[in-house]
């Protein structure tokens, strides 16, 4: 149900507001603006709630709102007109602002339901097998990958076949039964996993760690949480006697928020997570700037969805991957391993920039299309006439450029150059969909390792704020996409793309020399398969 509201709610704010991105450009922007500033909040209430009445509110919450906002766009399919002539179209500009501010809020019940189950549950269940945790994870994220294939399919088709309003009410009827089955599935499994119900309060676990500190006072700090146990033990105490003031309420959002991100750069992954943020900060991806920019150069929205179904099956032989390498080299290995793995097949998408059919042209500045629009008032293009025929991108008339079957009716030599060259964005796709093994690996990896390494009362807000990050620097690559749009810029953006990946694998590198030492290139000493107290102190965690 979530994935097809994911799928699905782009598509309807783009068929509202008559064929434009200006609804969904705004969705956007709230979205991440909002997990931006409110993750470590989101993380911060899951950290001081039990598990059960976190994850049972997040649920209930995120499928009500979307069952809310389908109700509210099946009024205003049915009604629009009517709607645009009652006090001067007002209401329905308040329609639009109810679904957008709606659909965010779901969005950040999503977020909250993903780190208490996905971050904080499947630890628990799994216990001290880390070979386990590593098979949930793998699981887990197969299971992703399959329902973002399924679910925008079966939309798609309800909506080609039917209408928006039909998606809409399918949409909302399938949240409806989802959240009851996941209810009682989710009952059911804390019931049958006694450890989820005890939450240790953060003084009583920062007592405990400061036992095992001692004991284990000569693991490596790599291991441990000191630094968050020492601020556990001090910022928590002040709290018991809770006479609190309106300010201090007032206050309380602003240090939860700073006090998060303070935590998660003080986590001894640090640079991992960092590391899984800039690989977010790329246009190689199967986004709508990418599906845009594979339409200019000719590919048919087939040969897009086949394209798309080949990255999904990528994507699960990166799990597969995952499992097998950590078990062969450890963690931390086979962490480094995929990074390599990803960043040699992105090589192939910065090779293809400067092959034939590449739009790449460093003569055109990538503000032009910016500048023309904005200060020269040039005016947008149309499609009322056939001789436009060219501009529409997202025509029918795409694959027969795909095909080189016909010409424009001008007959102008710029207006019907000769078919596209496909080794260029043959070579894109082939990077991107061969480095999704090792990004999806790498990505399990970054994981578990925050999972293994932040302390229990911690692991809400940490992971709150990596969620933070990972929106940051999606933020900032549609922001890298809007300021230079025109296609010939589509090669620098590529580059850029590719240099943020390796910035983040080299975040990455640094961490694991911190972490492993000489041992890192020693890919011999796979992780043991359960932890328990009389482990070797050389045996850490993360390894």
């Amino acid at each position: 149900g979530d994935r097809m509201w994911h799928f699905a709610v782009s598509v309807f704010l783009v068929e509202l507001y008559g064929n434009s991105l200006l609804l969904t450009a705004v969705y956007g922007l709230v979205v991440a603006g909002s997990v931006l500033l409110l993750g470590a909040i989101i993380g911060d209430w899951v950290d001081k709630n039990s598990r059960l009445k976190v994850a049972q509110t997040s649920l209930v919450v995120q499928n009500a709102s979307v069952i809310l906002c389908g109700i509210i766009l099946m009024i205003v399919f049915l009604f629009k007109t009517q709607l645009l002539t009652l006090y001067h179209g007002w209401l329905l500009t308040v329609c639009y602002i109810l679904v957008i501010t709606i659909a965010n809020i779901a969005n950040l019940a999503s977020t909250a339901t993903a780190i208490t189950i996905q971050r904080d549950w499947i630890v628990v269940v799994a216990g001290e097998d880390r070979s386990k945790l590593a098979d949930m994870n793998a699981t887990i994220r197969r299971i992703d990958q399959l329902t973002n294939i399924l679910a925008p399919m079966a939309v798609g088709q309800i909506m080609t076949y039917g209408s928006p309003m039909i998606g809409c009410g399918f949409i909302s009827g399938w949240n409806l039964m989802s959240m009851c089955v996941e209810y009682l599935l989710l009952w059911k499994v804390y019931q049958k996993t006694p450890t989820l119900a005890i939450k240790s309060a953060k003084v009583e676990e920062s007592e405990l760690k400061q036992l095992n500190v001692k004991k284990e006072s000569d693991v490596k700090p790599a291991e441990g949480v000191q630094l968050i146990v020492e601020k556990d033990v001090t910022g928590f105490e002040p709290q018991q006697e809770k006479e609190v003031s309106c300010g201090a309420r007032i206050a309380e959002p602003f240090i939860t928020f700073r006090d998060g991100w303070v935590a998660y750069y003080n986590q001894p992954v640090f640079l991992a997570g960092m590391g899984l943020a800039f690989l977010y900060m790329t246009v190689l991806g199967f986004d709508c700037i990418t599906t845009g920019y594979a339409y200019t150069q000719g590919l048919s929205g087939s040969v897009l969805s086949l394209l798309m179904g080949a990255s999904a099956v990528t994507g699960i032989m990166g799990t597969v991957a995952f499992t097998w390498l950590r078990r062969k080299c450890g963690l931390i290995r086979t962490g480094l391993i995929s990074g390599v793995a990803q960043f040699a097949c992105l090589i192939l998408c910065a090779i293809s920039v400067f092959m034939p059919g590449s739009p790449m042209d460093l003569t055109v500045s990538p503000f032009a299309d910016i500048s023309a629009r904005l200060f020269e008032s040039e005016p947008l293009p149309t499609i009322a006439s056939p001789e436009d025929k060219p501009e529409m991108v997202f025509a029918t008339g795409m694959p027969n450029l795909l095909n080189g079957s016909t010409t424009p009716a001008n007959g102008d030599p710029e207006m019907s150059p000769e078919p596209v060259p496909l080794i260029s964005v043959s070579l894109l796709f082939a990077g991107v969909i061969a480095a999704r093994v090792g990004l999806w690996s790498f990505d399990l990896t970054v994981t578990q390792l925050l999972q293994e390494n932040v302390v229990e009362s911690e692991r809400g807000i940490i992971n709150g704020v990596q969620n933070s990050m990972n929106y940051l620097l999606d933020l900032l690559h549609f922001i890298m996409v809007i300021l230079a749009p025109n296609p010939e810029a589509f090669g620098l953006l590529v580059l850029i793309s590719v240099s943020f990946v390796a910035m983040g694998h080299i975040m990455y590198f640094r961490f694991a020399q911190k972490s492993l030492g000489k041992q890192l290139f020693v890919c011999c000493t796979p992780d043991p398969k359960t932890v328990s107290d009389s482990s070797p102190p050389g045996n850490t965690s993360t390894v």
